[in-house]
């Protein structure tokens, strides 16, 4: 269990320090990621079923940003575990797209990927 925190750490450090990515979305995931993992929630977790709902939304936008934004070469060149993985992680990724609106992504990311 520790190895894939260790991979995790390792992962996000990575993919933050990448030249490639605009350093304002690198800002707002590191944001993102603190928030998710910080004891404080914008809605309590005790309040059943909408504790978890703010969590469930940052965990989206951090997973639709890597998985439909950001060009899937730069997050192959940091990823540590296997296609299998990714594979599952991105069909996870699409499933929670619901909770990410347009217009949020539009007015966070300023990362254009590759035209080709």
């Amino acid at each position: 269990m520790m190895d894939f925190f260790k991979k995790l750490k390792d992962f996000i450090v990575n993919t933050s320090q990448d030249e490639r990515i605009p350093s304002r979305d690198k800002k707002i995931i590191l944001a993102l990621v603190a928030l998710l993992i910080s004891p404080f929630d914008i809605i309590p977790d005790w309040i059943p079923l909408f504790g978890l709902l703010d969590d469930v939304i940052i965990l989206s936008i951090v997973l639709d940003y890597f998985f439909t934004i950001l060009d899937s070469r730069i997050l192959l060149s940091h990823f540590p575990w296997d296609m299998k993985a990714y594979a599952r992680l991105r069909t996870i990724a699409r499933a929670l797209q619901i909770f990410v609106p347009n217009f949020l992504k539009k007015k966070l990311w300023s990362y254009v990927g590759d035209p080709y």
